[in-house]
């Protein structure tokens, strides 16, 4: 298959089996749309045999935004285009047999439940009642392609092609739509960038690499890890993996310092212990990049009090108080609507406090990087130029070297915005954001058109970023990857959220189950029960019963925090002497070997101290 002059798919063969989800990945412009565009009627081979069966219902979401004056209710019913004829032939029916066939068909089609299903699946999708009634020309282009999505979901199918569904969705409808497509009947094939997403959805991999189909069974982290060991057999792959390890270790033991609550702590170390399982697979990545901080930072770096959010007269978020220190890394949840763009924009300063009082340290350099962030690029103008302006002395030589980490190298860095892919500005705008060596970085739904290599490059930047860390993001692995606790934005509030995705969906469920009424973040992992009346003589006796028999676990607990502190010192020692070059020089032989030996037993005892630490939280957590 061609496009013009380019080359997508070159002997490729592939066959997809009645029920199965393929996830469909590769990198931005390597033909998975024209592949989908191919299943869908819209392109022809130019070479070989495409077969699919002459019954089969195929529904697509459409990418173009209509501008319709048509309701969002009607708009995704329409989907549905069996139960639109069926309709249209009972009003327009010209006589009693006529209207009895067509009314026996909308009973065998189970047309009366038509507008109560698309009215769940707007529900689902984020769409408030009030919503499914207003034109949908009043929505904003992201809701539109939502609406699309819908509209996809409506139509009976055999065949579903979902060309990155999750990339206008937030976390809450994100989660639901993974639900819904594990038991979509038909047979999936889909395009995304989200790891977690094809994780829970799929059943097979199909990698569009070098024009051509590998078809890989299980989900995505079966299909890194069968990669990684492929790749890792290569020398020079496994020289980069290993530097890629050491900067992930590196964020671990930064990490392990900081970890506090048990349940967040266990959730992140395995998430790091996967991703060095995983280093192998995207060594072969062509971004690589860093966010650079800048030099001073202040403490706080920004604090709000007695603060008012909100637009006009509406306020979303009253009585706000928070302060933002460095090495603060923080995911907000909380559902659409709650107001947690509202937060980041007071805080970037692009919208004013409708009340309160704001404290800037005097060192604060905000890096924002907006939902809609691509529409405030320059398109008429080259990467390099937008760089040049906004630092002047900067060399050429520096600005191209900075833009090649961000995938454009060469003359691409000096070609106009303009006609690049949305992928292409979106790498571009976080370039920008990059650029002006931030010391608070405030991302709001960054990895929106970011295919999995540049969304892992992302991952990493801002693993090794020293600054303070805000984000929105409906990419759980990123947020689990990055961030060291959650803030719930919910019912105007802001508070901490004492658990990690897996509570916050269980959350959201009891959320839903409650008609959307108040829940404690904290009750939010089981059903809490209303707690015994104790009069408050007993009450301090039952305190003080409990500080007694928890004195012993608290000293264990300290006792194995600064034995980790010991291991990881000794540890840090082992490596920087290991990075003496001189040291693999054949005469220090059998030095190295010591070395190594008493490196793989620190990190082994580390473990295990680790292991007991985690332990003795989690008990003390559950008291």
């Amino acid at each position: 298959m061609q496009r013009g002059t380019q080359t997508l798919l070159e002997q490729a063969s592939l066959r997809i089996h009645d029920g199965q989800k393929m996830a469909l990945i590769g990198p931005n412009g390597a033909g998975k749309s024209s592949l989908f565009a191919l299943l869908n009627g819209e392109l022809t081979v130019d070479q070989g045999d495409l077969y699919i069966p002459p019954k089969w219902r195929i529904a697509h979401m459409r990418q173009e935004v209509e501008a319709s004056d048509r309701s969002a209710l009607d708009y995704a019913m329409d989907g549905d285009v069996l139960y639109r004829t069926i309709e249209h032939n009972i009003a327009h029916a010209t006589d009693d047999n006529d209207l009895a066939h067509w009314l026996d068909q909308m009973d065998q089609h189970q047309g009366y439940s038509v507008p109560v299903k698309a009215e769940q699946l707007l529900h689902g999708l984020g769409f408030s009642q009030e919503e499914l009634s207003r034109p949908v020309k009043s929505f904003s282009g992201g809701w539109r392609i939502r609406l699309n999505l819908a509209q996809a979901l409506m139509m009976p199918s055999d065949l579903l092609l979902l060309d990155e569904p999750t990339n206008h969705l937030d976390l809450e409808a994100t989660l639901w739509l993974e639900q819904w497509l594990k038991n979509y009947p038909g047979t999936l094939l889909f395009i995304s960038h989200d790891r977690d997403f094809i994780d829970g959805v799929a059943d097979h991999i199909v990698h569009l690499h070098q024009q051509s189909l590998t078809l890989y069974p299980g989900n995505y982290s079966a299909y890194e890890r069968i990669r990684a060991e492929k790749l890792a057999q290569q020398q020079t792959v496994y020289e980069k993996q290993q530097e890629r390890v050491a900067e992930i270790e590196k964020f671990v033991a930064r990490f392990r310092a900081k970890a506090s609550k048990a349940k967040q702590a266990q959730s992140r170390l395995k998430e790091l212990q996967r991703m060095e399982l995983i280093a192998p697979a995207h060594v072969d990545s062509p971004f690589r990049f860093t966010f650079p901080c800048h030099e001073k930072m202040s403490t706080p770096l920004l604090a709000i009090d007695h603060a008012d959010l909100g637009y006009g007269d509406k306020t979303l978020l009253p009585n706000v108080k928070l302060s933002i220190v460095p090495g603060h890394r923080v995911g907000l949840l909380g559902p659409n609507g709650a107001g947690k763009s509202t937060l980041l924009k007071t805080l970037c300063g692009e919208i004013d406090m409708l009340a309160g009082e704001r404290a800037e340290g005097e060192h604060l350099r905000i890096g924002y990087y907006a939902q809609h962030q691509l529409e405030s690029l320059d398109v008429h103008a080259s990467g390099a130029l937008i760089l040049q302006r906004l630092r002047p002395k900067a060399s050429d030589q520096e600005i191209r070297n900075f833009l090649g980490g961000f995938g454009f190298h060469g003359d691409k860095a000096l070609e106009v915005i303009e006609p690049f892919s949305g992928g292409e500005k979106a790498r571009m705008a976080l370039a920008c954001v990059a650029w002006m060596k931030p010391n608070l970085l405030i991302l709001d739904e960054p990895t929106n058109h970011l295919d999995i290599e540049m969304r892992e490059a992302l991952t990493l930047a801002l693993q090794n970023f020293p600054g303070a860390i805000l984000v929105v993001s409906h990419d759980r692995h990123l947020l689990k990857a990055t961030v060291d606790e959650y803030w719930l934005v919910d019912h105007g509030h802001i508070q901490e959220f004492d658990g990690d995705l897996d509570d916050y969906h269980h959350y959201l469920q009891q959320r839903e189950q409650n008609g959307a009424t108040p829940i404690t973040a904290q009750a939010s992992a089981s059903d809490s029960k209303p707690a015994p009346v104790v009069d408050r003589k007993e009450q301090k006796r039952l305190d003080a019963e409990k500080r007694q028999r928890l004195a012993p676990l608290r000293k264990q607990q300290q006792q194995a925090e600064k034995q980790m502190e010991i291991l990881q010192q000794q540890l840090s020692t082992i490596e920087e002497t290991l990075s003496d070059s001189s040291l693999y020089d054949s005469e220090r032989k059998a030095e190295l070997n010591e070395l190594l030996q008493k490196q793989g037993k620190l990190k082994a005892e580390l473990d295990d101290v680790e292991m007991v630490w985690m332990e003795l939280t989690e008990q003390l957590e559950a008291d």
